[in-house]
């Protein structure tokens, strides 16, 4: 199984949030547009069908990336260990 890379799934998942916010704020057929977008690459950057299960394995696979980085650099990877899933 390949692995995505954990930057651009920590992206993905940021901007996932920031569109979530912005259309609950106020909707526009570009932020909808936009987070259309990003939902769909998310879904296949996981090999999810739905969103929130995308969501759910992109924040395992960086809580997975996280354990491996900080076992090899002794837990001072500089990550909080906060889930990034909205």
């Amino acid at each position: 199984m390949l692995v995505p890379d954990p930057k651009v799934v920590r992206e993905l998942l940021t901007r996932y949030a920031s569109l979530r916010i912005a259309q609950a704020e106020g909707e526009s057929p570009a932020t909808a547009r936009e987070l259309a977008d990003v939902s769909y690459t998310l879904c296949v950057i996981t090999g999810k069908t739905g969103i929130h299960d995308a969501v759910a394995e992109a924040d395992a696979l960086l809580l997975a990336q996280g354990r491996r980085t900080g076992a090899a650099t002794g837990g001072r990877d500089g990550e909080s260990g906060l889930s990034l899933a909205v």
